[in-house]
């Protein structure tokens, strides 16, 4: 099956989780569908042909749905039922729909699966043992080439890490303080 079809069942995907995030009355249920529209777009980066952006986008949205989680479950929240009105919800589906459309345009100006965006890539693929002395391409690419790129997901794994632990220990404190 071509990457582009791949990439429209995944946005349609992503808007029908979008809407459903957004109509369900239930916090948690809210939370779980998010994290399925982050974990759509995780798969979008993957096909294509991005597994650093995917990678990061995965553990930055499990992160999240765990925070989110550990936020709201022990506590009583009562979500009153807004009063939804039909034209707010017309008016969020047509602009879902508008961006589904769009995105279908921009999908068609993508080149074809394998052939590279810029010339630099030719270039790095060609010259990137002898420029940089490395045996392997993907760590002259990374720790060369890319390398603040790799350094920028590097902070933000990081940065993601050390708020959920930050988030989680004041929670365990509390309960020993309460205890």
């Amino acid at each position: 099956m071509p990457v582009d079809i791949w990439l429209y069942f995944i946005l349609g995907f992503m808007i029908i989780g979008s809407i459903a995030c957004l109509e369900i009355k239930n916090i948690l249920s809210s939370i779980i569908t998010i994290g399925v529209v982050g974990l759509g777009l995780s798969l979008a980066f993957l096909f294509l042909g991005a597994p650093d952006l995917a990678l990061v986008q995965f553990v930055f949205e499990i992160l999240c749905v765990i925070i989110l989680i550990r936020a709201f479950a022990k506590r009583s929240i009562e979500v009153r039922a807004l009063r939804r009105d039909v034209p707010e919800t017309i008016i969020a589906i047509v602009i879902l729909v508008s961006i589904f459309v769009l995105s279908i345009f921009a999908f068609k100006d993508l080149p074809s699966f394998g052939k590279p965006i810029v010339r630099v890539a030719e270039r790095y693929l060609a010259q990137a043992g002898v420029e940089t002395g490395s045996q392997n391409i993907v760590t002259a690419v990374i720790l060369n080439y890319r390398v603040y790129d790799t350094l920028g997901e590097v902070t933000v794994l990081f940065t993601a890490i050390l708020g959920a632990f930050t988030i989680l220990r004041k929670t365990g404190r509390k309960k020993r303080h309460a205890e």
